[in-house]
């Protein structure tokens, strides 16, 4: 009882405030009042103009800004031995490390293959990181709003520059600010100072690192970013210091994504085209917390010879503070929102426990990172719309736009990119020394450790198994690679096909109509969903996750 008091609390709770939270995402994103239009004003000023954009530009623009944001950081990372806020003199990165860390937060992904609090200078990780952390999640709402304008019958998409100050300004900030107030008051550290240096008891001497961790932690968790402060993440005392802050962590972890969904729906003006999407998104996850804190109340193999009590699941690499409950319903999550923190080391999961963060991953689209999740629930929606209207006869629709050969050939080919992706790669490193040489453990576990961070890389997630050696000049190259075609090709991808449909003259929708607010949709996109992850990843699953779980004794 426990178990599902704690996942009603987080889901439930979570869900009921995503619901105002949407509600201003709307009119922020997309004002009609007279108020958010001085914003509007205001915004244009900044960046020069308020005029609108068709698709094409809109994306240029954001492609733009972005290689921009890499550029900087990059500098900034690259030269943080010459530059101030430094107080621990941290040294030189070296390039493909640089290279890697850029488009990591460049990408919303956060893949970290460095211990932040023994590498990165303070100026580093606020105007380096903490800042991506903030316009990289903004990007992601700014491409959902222009997707939803499109596919609403709008003349433009909006303007990018505008939209991205709106989403920074209006909805990531001041939540930034309220959870960092919070998360102080909850024992989190807030400082410049350097490192603390206490006198133990035996005498010896310790450093203890801090920093602002506070204002790091949170938009790492608002923006589904996910890049720790410290090394160890969410599992570090100072980033997670009690029940409440990581309680706090895993609602601001879903709140926005959710959230986003309600905008979606709100900029439509289909809120019960929403509702169904929701409720298929929260269907796939509550499916995944069920399977992962299940299967991790077996105990782990690791203990059987040992004279460890086995009654309360499996408690290797957890945070005891919080059970074996709250590492797999943290793991669940962080993946299936595309945030990648951790509040349980996932090499430690038992092997159907660490199927379920795969799966979340692999699906990318259970509420998904901030934007881009909706963004590639929209791909689903496109191949069912077409599936269902081959299947009755009728020319496929979606809210009036009709969806062709074209359109879904867009959605294939950007589901399937994230398809190759993810086994593209792993293929190469599991049958060469690039991997092999890297992995912590043999057999199906190394597969599955070289597998899930190509598959983190891929959706943008940021997460690990940890016990692989991921900090080579291999690694570094092609998971940064992996990790900027998998953030941009999924938003190219949709932004095209809207462009499409906007081209299009728009019919009235009839009877005859493929309804998209009712439980048969629901059915249809679900079972779309679940069908191309299938025969997409299954056997992938079966040569690691599986065939350790049976290999099992």
């Amino acid at each position: 009882m426990e178990h599902v008091f704690i996942v009603a609390l987080i889901i439930g709770g979570t869900a009921l405030l995503s619901l105002p939270l949407g509600a201003w995402m709307k009119l922020a994103m997309d004002p009609g009042s007279d108020r958010m239009t001085r914003w509007t004003s205001l915004f244009g000023r900044t960046c020069g103009t308020t005029e609108e954009q068709g698709w094409k530009r809109y994306l240029v623009t954001m492609l733009i800004f972005n290689a921009i944001m890499f550029t900087v950081t990059f500098a900034i990372l690259a030269l943080q031995q010459y530059l101030p806020l430094n107080p621990d003199g941290m040294g030189p990165h070296d390039p493909t490390l640089v290279f890697n860390t850029a488009a990591s937060f460049t990408t919303n992904t956060n893949l970290q293959h460095y211990s932040g609090e023994a590498s990165m200078s303070y100026l580093s990780q606020l105007a380096g990181l903490m800042w991506l952390q903030f316009v990289s999640a903004a990007t992601g709402i700014a491409a959902l709003a222009a997707l939803a304008r499109g596919i609403a019958g709008r003349e433009s998409v909006g303007n990018f520059m505008i939209d991205v100050q709106r989403a920074s300004f209006l909805v990531l900030l001041p939540l930034a600010l309220i959870v960092a107030m919070l998360m102080v008051l909850m024992g989190m550290p807030m400082t410049l100072q350097g490192s603390a240096v206490a006198t133990t008891l035996e005498g010896a001497t310790q450093t203890i690192a801090r920093g602002p961790v506070a204002a790091f932690l949170t938009i790492k968790q608002l923006g589904t970013n996910g890049g720790g402060f410290f090394g160890p993440n969410a599992t570090h005392p100072l980033e997670n210091p009690s029940f409440w802050t990581n309680g706090l962590a895993m609602i601001a972890i879903l709140l926005i994504p959710m959230a986003c969904v309600w905008m979606f729906g709100g900029i439509l003006g289909r809120m019960k085209h929403a509702t169904v999407i929701f409720a298929v998104m929260a269907l796939f996850i509550l499916v995944k917390i069920t399977g992962s804190v299940t299967f991790e109340s077996a105990p782990t193999p690791a203990f059987a010879e040992l004279p460890v009590a086995t009654d309360t699941g499996n408690l290797e690499g957890k945070e005891l503070r919080f059970g074996a409950t709250g590492g797999p319903l943290w793991a669940v999550l962080t993946t299936s929102t595309s945030n990648g923190s951790v509040g349980a080391m996932h090499d430690s999961l038992n092997p159907l426990t660490g199927l379920m963060p795969m799966a979340g991953m692999w699906l990318n689209a259970t509420f998904g990172g901030v934007g881009v999740g909706m963004i590639n629930m929209f791909l689903y929606i496109i191949v069912a719309v077409f599936v269902a209207g081959m299947m009755v006869g009728r020319t496929p629709e979606y809210l009036g736009h009709r969806v062709e050969a074209k359109e879904v050939r867009l959605a294939i080919l950007a589901l399937f990119s994230h398809a190759v992706l993810i086994l593209g790669p792993t293929a190469l490193f599991a049958a060469t020394s690039l991997g092999q040489a890297t992995v912590q453990d043999p057999g199906a576990h190394g597969f599955s450790e070289i597998l899930y961070e190509f598959t983190s890389a891929a959706a943008n997630n940021g997460s690990g198994f940890e016990g692989l050696g991921d900090g080579t000049w291999a690694w570094n190259i092609a998971t940064g690679i992996v990790m900027l075609l998998g953030r941009y090709l999924p938003i190219i991808l949709p932004l095209a096909i809207v462009g499409s449909l906007m081209a299009k003259r728009r019919a009235a929708e009839s009877a005859g109509t493929l309804g998209v607010e009712d439980a048969t949709f629901g059915t249809m996109l679900g079972l779309t969903v679940v069908i191309f992850g299938a025969l997409t990843f299954l056997p992938a699953a079966a040569l690691g996750p599986l065939a350790e779980h049976f290999s099992l004794p």
